[in-house]
């Protein structure tokens, strides 16, 4: 299974691009896309930019993912109280 996350490109040299993901950044390959510009937003898989998304997109996928942090925060403490492990 391949995972990918939204990325907000913030500068561009040549085909590499720094893009930041919730105040980390990283380097993206462009090399496997078009016409991608500043302030556009990516999908990042290993180090590469494989897809343009909206920013709406991007949005709701990181807002999802924030989601799933949450629940699991909330699982690790209901283990932690009960001392069963939740599946």
């Amino acid at each position: 299974m391949c995972l990918s996350i939204p990325a907000k490109v913030e500068s561009i040299d040549g085909d590499m691009a720094l893009v930041s993901v919730g105040g980390s950044k990283y380097n993206a390959s462009l090399q496997m896309l078009d016409d991608v510009q500043v302030g556009d937003y990516i999908l990042l898989h290993t180090g590469f930019a494989i897809q343009k998304i909206s920013k709406e997109d991007a949005e709701e996928t990181l807002k999802i993912f924030e989601e799933f942090d949450d629940l699991n925060k909330e699982l690790d403490e209901e283990e932690k109280e009960t001392g069963e492990r939740i599946v």
